[in-house]
């Protein structure tokens, strides 16, 4: 669920799964992984607010999620091009600083990597990134926390 899967291996996984009848538990915590991957969605004008909705959780994703040489979500942030914001977010998140590494988090990593703003705005985002998917750099899209009117807006720049 780092990224190195593809979504055939995840169906033969799904598929497994279901053929060997799947307990409510392994549902769940499948469930729960691919809510922790999913593309973050926050609809509305205020852009800084929900940016700054945000920041809690990529301060504890970045910062507090695995050990300090072994965290997926830092190292996603460095090769991403935010290397001293991850390192500023990990020390404060691991030194016990919560607030000190939510503030830490660049706006610009939030927009990079959720989908956040105005419906407009989301649009331009989605076939940005829909542009960048014909180089086979991103090949599918969960989406979490989205309302309907929200997915309707991501559907309609998708098609």
């Amino acid at each position: 669920m780092s990224g190195g899967a593809t979504n055939a291996q995840i169906a033969a996984f799904l598929t497994a799964l279901r053929m060997k009848g799947e307990t409510a538990e392994e549902i769940a915590g499948f469930a729960s992984v691919m809510r922790d991957y999913a593309t973050r969605v926050e609809a509305g004008d205020d852009v800084k607010g929900m940016l700054a909705k945000l920041k809690p959780e990529v301060a504890l994703y970045v910062g507090g999620m695995g050990a300090r040489e072994k965290n997926f979500y830092n190292d996603y942030a460095k090769r991403m091009g935010f290397e001293d914001a991850a390192v500023k977010i990990q020390d404060a998140f691991l030194g016990g600083r919560r607030n000190e590494a939510m503030a830490a988090v660049p706006d610009a990593f939030i927009d990079q990597t959720a989908l956040v703003g105005p419906p407009d705005r989301i649009q331009a985002r989605v076939k940005e990134w829909k542009a960048i998917a014909k180089g086979n750099k991103i090949g599918s899209m969960l989406l979490g926390a989205a309302d309907v009117a929200a997915l309707r807006v991501i559907a309609e720049a998708a098609a």
